[in-house]
């Protein structure tokens, strides 16, 4: 696992002040649970894990800001192995949000112990979140975490039972806070005090919350089974046809689309299918390259152009050479059977 620090505070820490690990998703709550912490002497350092699902771009801009370090780690083989069978379930979509923050407290545990670290934090507010930040599921967080009693929630500390690093003194729990519900006055007040200006919509950044990202995640886990990194990374972009049990296609709706595709395409592994005269979507078959299927997607591929339904079109086929086929122009609805 590659590891990843930012910021000039990473070479001036000095010893013998407590110092604070915090999980950080670069929004205003994980903000300000470390300026709070900051403001009573605790040395304080982010870390922020990386996924398919999310990234650390607005952790990044976080640190920046603030001048906080951070440290990124990529845990997308550990997170697969949660997602098999998470043991609190899922949410409305593929969303395993509280066995998803006990495996990130867990994560982040491992660098506290080789990193000297003396306790965890995060941004967390009692009641934000019905489901996954009431009483009970913070509990569940920290006992399946491995971390018991280490865990700090500065934002709402006062409404929750006394936790080991406020035991031993290493934080004043008088100056922690007691801010609960979904209301942000108190944090909009908290930004306007330190200072902070710029923060993302409280609104979050998983894909696995979005209905149509979980449907294409959901098909690749529980009908394709066998799939790698790069099959992640394409749930993203397009449009998604299930050929059969091994074999996808997919098709780019714009040319982002099209040039985030072709970032993740593997010449190894995948067909490229491209109209040969005129604009319209890259399009990668993953799976069985069989004649039927590349037939398949080269007609997927003509139906998403200005190519008139009825006449025959030309398609290029993309693998370690290159062919023209021909095939016949239907319309797209024509397959929308086969869309995930």
């Amino acid at each position: 696992m590659k590891i990843v620090e930012t910021s000039s505070q990473t070479k001036n820490q000095r010893k013998g002040h407590v110092k604070g690990l915090g999980l950080c998703s670069g929004g205003l709550d994980s903000i300000l649970s470390a300026l709070l912490l900051q403001h009573q002497g605790v040395e304080v350092t982010w870390i922020c894990f990386e996924t398919p699902f999310f990234s650390s771009e607005s952790a990044q801009k976080a640190s920046i800001q603030t001048n906080i370090p951070l440290i990124t780690l990529d845990i997308t083989d550990d997170y697969m192995e949660m997602m098999k069978n998470p043991r609190a379930g899922f949410g409305k979509n593929m969303n395993p949000c509280m066995d998803c923050h006990a495996l990130m407290f867990s994560k982040a545990g491992e660098i506290l112990k080789n990193k000297g670290f003396h306790f965890l934090f995060s941004g967390e507010v009692l009641g934000q979140r019905p489901k996954s930040q009431n009483k009970n599921s913070l509990r569940y967080v920290e006992k399946n975490s491995g971390f018991d009693g280490q865990i700090l929630r500065p934002l709402c500390a006062k409404l929750l039972p006394e936790t080991l690093v406020e035991q031993k003194g290493l934080v004043d729990r008088k100056k922690l806070l007691d801010i609960s519900g979904r209301s942000r006055k108190i944090q909009l007040q908290m930004a306007k005090d330190f200072g902070i200006k710029e923060y993302p919509s409280p609104a979050g950044g998983c894909l696995l919350t979005d209905k149509i990202f979980s449907n294409r995640l959901r098909d690749l886990m529980t009908v394709q089974k066998v799939f790698d990194k790069r099959e992640l990374y394409f749930l993203k972009h397009g449009r998604h046809f299930r050929l059969d049990l091994k074999t996808k296609v997919i098709a780019g709706r714009s040319k982002d689309d099209n040039k985030h595709l072709l970032k993740y395409f593997n010449t190894d592994k995948d067909v490229l299918l491209k109209h040969a005269k005129i604009p319209g979507p890259d399009v990668i078959l993953t799976g069985n390259a069989t004649s039927k299927n590349i037939q398949t997607a080269a007609m997927i591929c003509a139906g998403y152009t200005k190519s008139n339904p009825g006449e025959t079109t030309d398609i290029r086929v993309i693998k370690k050479n290159e062919d023209i086929i021909c095939v016949d122009t239907v319309k797209a609805v024509e397959f929308k059977h086969l869309m995930i």
